[in-house]
C-alpha cells in the first residue's frame, strides 16, 4: 500500500532521532550548524538608549518656538555623554548614546545654526522622537536562539552583538552515498553500449554538502544481492546516514530492499508521490537508511522532500518543509492522478508554468525551472487555480 506523502513525512519524524554529537566552537565557525542548546541574551541591546540620527538631544520641555537653545556637549558615538544641562542642547551622532535628561532628538534637517552657534529648531520636537529605547532590539534573557536552529550569518551578527563568541552545536552528520545500477560508470571513461554516466552520486554529495553535512564515504555497489549487501555494511560501520540512488524497485536486478530487510528493518516502501514513488526508509544496525528512487528526477525530488528532512533531524535541526506561496497554474489539466505530484515549473508573474519535459529520468528541466508546483492527489487543474509551490532556494 502507498503511503500518503505527510503520513510519509509524519513517519520520518517520528522513527528519526539526534544522532550527532555535540561540542563548542567559536562563534566565526558555527555558520551552518545547528544549535545544540538554547541561547539566551546575557545583555539587553541596545545597551542604552541611542540617536536614531545625526542632530541634537534635548529635553522637549526646554523648547520654545523660535528660541534657539546653546549646544552643551557634543556626544559622537562610542563617548559617553554628560547629563544634559537645563536649557541647552547636546549635537548627537547616530548611535551615540543619550545624554541624561534628553528625551527626543531633533534630526539636523529640521534645525538651522543661527548667530553665536545658537540651535534654531524649525520642526517641533515630541518626545521619544529619533531615539532608540535600550532593549529596543533583545531583551537580557531573552531566548535568541534556540535547539535545532541552524545558524546562518543573521544569527551570528546578532549573537556577536550580544559579545558572545563561542556556541555549542552539533557536529556536521556522517553521511554515505550509495549508488546502484550496472549501467552507470564515471565521467572520465567513454560510453559503451548500454551505459550512461552516474549523476546520481554526484549530485547527492553536492546536495548533501550544500546543507553542512558531511560526506564520509562514496561507493557504487552491482546489481548483486550479495554485493550491495556487502556494501552496506561496510557503510555502516561509519555514516550516520546512509543515502542510495537505485535499486528499490520491483525489478529483478533491484536489490536494495531485500538488503535493508536482511541486515535491518524496513520502517515503509512506496510513496504516493510523482515522480519518486519507490521510496524506501529503514534501520541498518547503526545508521538510518533512505533509499531513493534510481531516475535522477526522482532522485532530486524525494532527497528535497524526505532525504533532507530526516538528515535534518538526524543533525539535529528542526526538520520541516521548506515555505511555500501560492502561485496560479498557468496551465490547464482535465486529467486528475492518483498521486501527489511535484511539477517542475518555471514562475513568471506569479503564473506557474511547467517545464514540457516532466519525465522521472530528465534532470535538466530542474536547472530550467525554478521549483516544484505541488498538485495534491486527485484534483483537477484549472487556468488561475492555486497551489503551492516549493522554489528550489528554499531547499
Amino acid at each position: 500500500m502507498l503511503l500518503a506523502f505527510h503520513d510519509a513525512l509524519t513517519k520520518l519524524a517520528q522513527q528519526t532521532e539526534v544522532l550527532a554529537t555535540s561540542q563548542v566552537l567559536p562563534l566565526a565557525q558555527c555558520r551552518q550548524r545547528f544549535a545544540a542548546s538554547d541561547i539566551h541574551a546575557p545583555i539587553q541591546v541596545p545597551p542604552a538608549a541611542n540617536s536614531a540620527m545625526d542632530g541634537y538631544a534635548l529635553r522637549q520641555e526646554d523648547w520654545q518656538e523660535g528660541a534657539p537653545l546653546p549646544v552643551s556637549q557634543r556626544i559622537p558615538a562610542g563617548h559617553a555623554p554628560s547629563e544634559l544641562t537645563h536649557g541647552t542642547c547636546a549635537r548627537i551622532f547616530t548611535g551615540a548614546e543619550i545624554p541624561p535628561g534628553a528625551n527626543c532628538v531633533v534630526m539636523q534637517e529640521n534645525t538651522e545654526i543661527v548667530d553665536d552657534g545658537l540651535v534654531q529648531f524649525t520642526k517641533a520636537p515630541i518626545p521619544g522622537d529619533n531615539i532608540r529605547p535600550a532593549g529596543q532590539d533583545i531583551e537580557a534573557g531573552q531566548i535568541v536562539l534556540r535547539r535545532g536552529e541552524q545558524i546562518s550569518p543573521r544569527h551570528i551578527g546578532m549573537l556577536a552583538s550580544l559579545g558572545i563568541t563561542e556556541v555549542a552545536v552539533y557536529e556536521p552528520l556522517k553521511v554515505g552515498v550509495l549508488t546502484t545500477g550496472d549501467e552507470l560508470i564515471m565521467g572520465n571513461q567513454p560510453l559503451g553500449a548500454g551505459q550512461i554516466y552516474n549523476s546520481n552520486g554526484p549530485m547527492l554529495c553536492a546536495l548533501i554538502e550544500e546543507l553542512g553535512h558531511q560526506v564520509v564515504m562514496v561507493r557504487h555497489s552491482e546489481d548483486k544481492a550479495d554485493a550491495t549487501i556487502a556494501t552496506l555494511k561496510e557503510m555502516d560501520q561509519d555514516c550516520h546516514v546512509i543515502l542510495s540512488s537505485g535499486g528499490v524497485s520491483v525489478g529483478e536486478e533491484d536489490h536494495v530492499k531485500n538488503a535493508i530487510e536482511t541486515i535491518g528493518n524496513l520502517s515503509f516502501w512506496k510513496v504516493n508521490i510523482k515522480p519518486g514513488k519507490p521510496l524506501l526508509f529503514g534501520q541498518l544496525p547503526n545508521a538510518k537508511f533512505i533509499g531513493l528512487p534510481g531516475n535522477p528526477s526522482s532522485t532530486l525530488v524525494t532527497f528535497h522532500l524526505f532525504a533532507r528532512y530526516v538528515l535534518t533531524k538526524a543533525a539535529g535541526g528542526n526538520a520541516t518543509l521548506p515555505l511555500t506561496f501560492k502561485v496560479k497554474a498557468g496551465f490547464t489539466r482535465s486529467k486528475t492522478i492518483s498521486r501527489d505530484e511535484f511539477i517542475r515549473c518555471a514562475i513568471q508573474n506569479g503564473i506557474a508554468t511547467p517545464h514540457p519535459q516532466q519525465s522521472s529520468g530528465a534532470l535538466f528541466a530542474a536547472c530550467a525551472t525554478d521549483g516544484y508546483l505541488h498538485v495534491p492527489a486527485n484534483h483537477h487543474i484549472d487556468q488561475d487555480s492555486e497551489f503551492d509551490f516549493f522554489p528550489f532556494s528554499g531547499f
